[in-house]
């Protein structure tokens, strides 16, 4: 096999912008069918995108002997019966985040998975193929910092998004599902090690309506691992700044500090409003980086042969995590995993 036909699901804004990478800059990647069940997507994709086979049927889709592989970016609740879907028809499968919305869907996915061992599935966790992020764990990993013990990370968005979000809350899973699944495992894969115990508090300081549908709009967690290190977890829809997303490491004998200041680029602005620098306005910007190679990793894995980084068990961990913070944050106490 030198190249790998795609089925793309879902073509929302994060979708639009996975195809766009499918279609022009992904060698050995051919984007020949998408699937969504809005018609609008569906003319999109072929007009902007001129791909040849378009469905409002997933079922219909993954029954093609025309694609090798499929790409999920659907809706989160979608994700569990689709993976197990694509994989039973035998089709390689690359899935967004969340791997499931329950924990028991996750261990389905997981047995599914290894019910399948010639296929190629990877999971959505766009931040360890960052190349900064992904340099600062070659950094752990050389010694450069000695032994890390405390992972501190956030994940920001901007304000004007917020009130719209609310009302996906209930099927979100909330704040710590939906905003901090990508910083867990980050803490799990610089640590090396599980989380054992978190404790998450927070509030609606802002919008008001996040705390109606039992939710915040700001969150800080503390977590321990298995091995006794630690990692402080925050995520906040209220800044007004831009997309602040950053990560630190803090090890026996140095730090690593990634992103810190979300610079857009690297002007800086001298003006009749001060000295600054621009910021980047949403993840997309931020690790436009990472999605292309996480899709490029894929492809390259289906055509080599070589199992992913990634395994589905890192998808269930993350879940696992994200509800003890919920659960934490909602009866306000140390939660053990």
């Amino acid at each position: 096999m030198n190249e790998v036909r795609l089925g793309i699901v879902g073509l929302g804004r994060l979708g639009k912008r996975h195809a766009h990478n499918l279609r022009y800059r992904v060698p050995g990647a051919r984007l020949v069918a998408a699937c969504s069940v809005v018609p609008d997507e569906l003319t999109w994709a072929r007009d902007e995108l001129g791909v040849e086979n378009t469905y409002d049927s997933y079922d219909k889709m993954i029954a093609s002997d025309e694609i090798d592989a499929v790409f999920l970016v659907s809706t989160s609740s979608f994700h569990g019966e689709q993976i197990k879907a694509g994989l039973a028809a035998g089709k390689h499968v690359f899935s967004e985040k969340p791997m499931g919305v329950t924990i028991e869907e996750c261990h389905d996915v997981e047995g599914a998975v290894a019910a399948a061992p010639n296929l190629h599935f990877q999971l959505g966790f766009v931040r360890r193929f960052d190349p900064s992020l992904a340099y600062a764990k070659q950094k752990i990993d050389e010694g450069a910092i000695g032994e890390p013990f405390l992972v501190r990370a956030q994940t920001v968005d901007t304000d004007e998004f917020a009130e719209f979000q609310i009302k996906f809350v209930p099927n979100s899973g909330g704040i710590f599902m939906d905003m901090n699944s990508h910083d867990i495992d980050l803490a799990r894969w610089f640590i090396g090690s599980e989380i054992k115990s978190v404790y998450a508090i927070g509030g609606s300081y802002v919008h008001p309506g996040f705390a109606e549908v039992n939710d915040a709009d700001n969150t800080v967690a503390l977590c321990q691992f298995e091995n006794g290190k630690m990692a402080v977890i925050s995520a906040s829809r209220t800044a007004f700044h831009g997309h602040d997303t950053h990560t630190e490491i803090t090890g026996s004998k140095g730090i690593l500090k990634i992103g810190m200041t979300p610079s857009k680029n690297r002007v800086e602005i001298f003006d009749d409003k001060g000295a600054r620098v621009e910021c980047v306005q949403d993840f997309y910007e931020r690790f436009h980086e990472g999605f292309l190679l996480e899709a490029q990793s894929f492809v390259n894995g289906i055509i080599d042969g070589v199992k992913p980084s990634i395994f589905a068990t890192d998808g269930t961990r993350a879940t696992e995590v994200g509800f003890a913070l919920t659960q934490s944050f909602k009866e306000k106490r140390v939660v053990e995993l």
